[in-house]
């Protein structure tokens, strides 16, 4: 009989120390599965870090149309004297061509109207050198960020965007007028802005030989009637894989590619509206810069 009672005692105990073994075993395994989570979170949070990190915090638009941040505008109306006189208008590939037309103005000042659309490749590098040559004679407000299409030449060009865009200057008025976006739909980029009557009147009839070299190429650009621009002034092939933060960036250094590809057309881009505004203000007119790129200004017919 004590033999029995001591046998089931003994059971109990086996039974006791498998439960307790079983409870830690258990502990051990939720505890990896909680650790294993944690660890699964901190990869997934240090690769978005690194992403970050690696883009350099830049902005990208990922839609027809984001905001150019204030590190970007900083970037873009901040750019030195010295960065302009020391890449001048060398390399400069093309310039706007003179005209014989009407004045194009708006609001009793000269106008200089800007057509394009999103997709465009051609259209986002020619955008950066005319922000840059209009921000010395006045301020962009809620200027947007977009790239070409991704399905064109040059794909996902990093520029800007004039929709819904706002320019105010004390020299000129500016009209910019992206017609699509970089987005398809049934195979046809979606409509964005419409020109006005006007300013498509304006387009049609400048935007052809004699006046230009091709006709009804973009972007298209009228300075006041007295130059017009068809195409871009350089190849969009400098700014393959960049931000925008990044091309702004840039452009404040005469040594780096981009510089050199843009800085010279946004000094004949000035000089030209230099010639809009009676050489107003002085201190931008005058620099030697403008000065060396108002006699690249090309002829044309009327």
């Amino acid at each position: 009989m004590a033999r029995r009672v001591e046998q089931k005692a003994a059971a109990r105990e086996r039974i006791a120390a498998q439960l307790a073994a079983q409870q830690r075993a258990e502990r051990r395994r939720r505890l990896l599965l909680a650790l294993g989570a944690v660890v699964v979170v901190i990869v997934v949070v240090a690769g978005l870090v690194t992403i970050r990190l690696v883009g350099g915090g830049k902005k990208t638009a990922t839609g027809p149309s984001g905001a150019a941040d204030t590190q970007i505008m900083t970037a873009l109306t901040s750019i030195p004297e010295s960065t302009f006189s020391a890449v001048g208008v060398e390399g400069v590939q093309a310039t706007p061509s003179a005209i014989t037309a009407p004045a194009l103005t708006a609001n009793g000042k000269p106008k200089v109207l800007y057509i394009g659309a999103e997709f465009c490749p051609y259209c986002a590098a020619e955008r950066w050198p005319v922000t840059v040559a209009l921000s010395r004679f006045g301020t962009f407000s809620n200027l947007g960020t977009t790239h070409s299409s991704g399905s064109d030449v040059f794909p996902n060009t990093p520029t800007l965007s004039f929709h819904g865009a706002t320019y105010s200057s004390q020299y000129l008025a500016f009209t910019g007028v992206e017609t699509t976006t970089n987005e398809q739909v049934g195979g046809q980029y979606k409509p964005l802005d419409t020109p006005t009557a006007e300013d498509q009147k304006t387009f049609d009839t400048y935007n052809q030989p004699p006046y230009v070299k091709s006709g009804g190429s973009i972007p298209f650009i009228d300075l006041g009637g007295k130059f017009v621009s068809s195409g871009a002034t350089y190849s969009p092939e400098v700014l393959a894989g960049k931000t925008q933060a990044q091309v702004a960036d840039a452009l404040k250094d005469p040594s780096s590619p981009i510089a050199k590809a843009v800085i010279p057309s946004a000094n004949v881009y000035t000089a030209a509206i230099c010639k809009l505004t009676n050489n107003q203000p002085t201190a931008v007119c005058s620099s030697d810069a403008v000065t060396a790129a108002a006699a690249k200004l090309g002829g044309g017919k009327g």
